[in-house]
């Protein structure tokens, strides 16, 4: 379901079943959403992001999928050429808060959850709480909290 069609920006990816996008969201060409999630307001998911089901984005969410961005090459702007989509994944049950970063080449794991303005810069594992700049494990989510 999106809630603003007009003010949500959706190219070339793939979106699951029951899963809600919020208004002034961008998600790019050969991403893809899982069933089942949510994914707030103001949030960019760019090309190479894969979220499993029953994931949820908090609002300003941004992933990150070059790991040299340049605006030029050989004097003049970059094009699809000259630079690799680095990948991201996104495991399902995962949790994101608000305003956080997530750089390319990392795994989010199953029921993890980041704290809201956390840069995440490497995996994460299943179950692990993180938050920090950059994000450090906390401790685990219990099987009561699940």
């Amino acid at each position: 379901m999106i809630h603003h069609p007009d003010l949500v920006n959706l190219y070339g990816c793939q979106v699951g079943d029951d899963t809600r996008i919020g208004a002034f969201v961008e998600i790019q060409k050969n991403s893809t959403i899982g069933a089942l999630c949510k994914i707030s307001s103001h949030t960019f998911v760019c090309e190479g992001v894969h979220i499993e089901d029953e994931v949820f984005i908090g609002h300003g969410v941004m992933f990150i999928n070059d790991l040299y961005p340049r605006a030029t090459a050989v004097g003049g702007l970059q094009t699809e050429a000259d630079w690799k989509v680095e990948k991201t994944r996104i495991r399902n049950g995962a949790s994101i808060g608000s305003g956080s970063t997530i750089l390319c080449n990392v795994t989010v794991g199953a029921n993890a959850i980041i704290g809201a303005g956390s840069v995440v810069t490497k995996d994460v594992p299943a179950n692990a709480i993180v938050a920090g700049n950059p994000a450090k494990l906390l401790r685990f989510v219990t099987e009561e909290k699940k």
